[in-house]
């Protein structure tokens, strides 16, 4: 066994839907998984009032992600920011000699003692090693975040980008994203990127079979390099 790597989800842990699918992406490594929302109480008269304490600031691009429950919530990247230093620190507490943050959003730096990582660049400028000048489509889980997604993967990207919504928690997600797959496909996208942790390996082949066009999975390239990380 090699090193262990720190998992942080900003929803709840454990995440029953990630589990399945990066367990081949481990490779040799030990997972130690908390939630930035662990300690928070979604349920019975104080569920509402955690919800606003978590939620977006007016104007401020929304995070979704999975509470234990398989629920999701909108969070805002505030009520997050001292809730993700203290999940990172109990990892470490774990054994991780790396953590990383699985969520595609932008952080500021979580201080640590051991190396942070944070998805939206190891998943960013992997697609741009990929994708070349190709036309790239993003599926993001939500409209609110269509502009933002546009607006920060055409900072990297050299050619066109464009965004279609999909939340990869609704209950009809496979057949969201196969409809944004196809809408970005029609719009002249050459690759498809699931730009969430939450997009899973069942996801992607929704995707892929409704486009007819390669598609990056963010947990895996995350997760992958990742490891690497760990292992190192």
């Amino acid at each position: 066994m090699g090193g262990t790597l720190g998992l942080v989800t900003i929803g709840q842990a454990p995440r029953t839907d990630l589990a399945g699918d990066i367990g081949p992406y481990l490779a040799g490594v030990r997972p130690v998984e908390h939630g930035a929302l662990d300690a928070d109480d979604f349920d019975g008269p104080d569920g509402d009032r955690t919800r606003e304490a978590v939620g977006p600031e007016p104007g401020e691009a929304p995070l979704i992600s999975r509470l234990r429950d398989g629920r999701s919530v909108l969070l805002g990247h505030e009520a997050l920011a001292p809730r993700m230093r203290d999940a990172v620190a109990r990892c470490e507490a774990d054994g991780a000699s790396a953590t990383l943050l699985l969520c595609t959003g932008n952080f500021p730096p979580v201080p640590a003692t051991r190396p942070v990582l944070y998805a939206e660049p190891l998943v960013q400028h992997g697609v741009r090693a990929l994708t070349g000048d190709d036309p790239v489509g993003i599926v993001c889980p939500l409209p609110a975040q269509r502009a933002d997604v546009e607006r920060r993967w055409s900072l990297l990207l050299p050619g066109t980008v464009r965004a279609e919504p999909a939340d990869p928690y609704a209950g009809d997600a496979a057949d969201r994203v196969a409809a944004a797959a196809r809408t970005l496909a029609h719009r002249g996208s050459r690759w498809l990127v699931l730009d969430c942790i939450g997009y899973t390996e069942a996801l992607r082949a929704a995707a892929a079979e409704a486009a007819g066009l390669p598609v990056l999975l963010a947990r895996a390239l995350a997760v992958r390099l990742a490891t690497e990380a760990a292992l190192g």
